[in-house]
């Protein structure tokens, strides 16, 4: 079941999101990060009026996915930053792009126009998802990022909606 986010489901999150920021690329975040620090994003994400939602299955919250604003300029609110983590023991399986799916409806209906994913690279998988969702390669930017003793690459990819 694909649902809105409670408060209550941001520590789960937050044991998700760790094993990313202490194991991989993909974030940039170096430090674990508390559950507090989880429910003042959702709060900042929805108070906005932007989804953050959440898979669950029986065996819990398998992800999440949430859109925050791409710029702070008022001519950038209709453009927005994609993000997308699932607990990986549960990658490959096609949920992430499901959940995906949710989200990038959601924010049509929110009367978004752009949706941009920032992607470490590299991340075939991810970028394989996004692609066939319709997203398309929109930057690269070289080693701007640096992480485990490395450089690091960042692409963005857009989807107009």
């Amino acid at each position: 079941m694909i649902r809105d986010v409670h408060s209550n489901d941001a520590q789960r999150i937050t044991d998700i999101y760790n094993l990313y920021i202490m194991n991989t690329i993909i974030t940039f975040e170096e430090i674990e990060i508390p559950a507090s620090e989880i429910r003042q994003r959702i709060s900042n994400v929805t108070s906005k009026g932007l989804p953050w939602i959440v898979y669950e299955t029986g065996d819990g919250i398998i992800g999440y996915a949430y859109a925050s604003p791409w710029r702070t300029r008022s001519a950038y609110r209709f453009s927005v930053e994609t993000t997308i983590y699932l607990d990986q023991n549960f990658t490959g399986r096609g949920y992430g792009k499901e959940l995906y799916a949710v989200l990038l409806e959601r924010l049509r209906d929110c009367g978004i126009h752009t949706a941009i994913a920032g992607i470490s690279l590299p991340n075939e998988a991810s970028v394989k998802m996004h692609e066939s969702l319709g997203f398309r390669q929109a930057a690269h930017f070289h080693e701007v990022g640096f992480k485990f003793g490395r450089w690091i690459d960042v692409g963005f990819w857009e989807l107009l909606l």
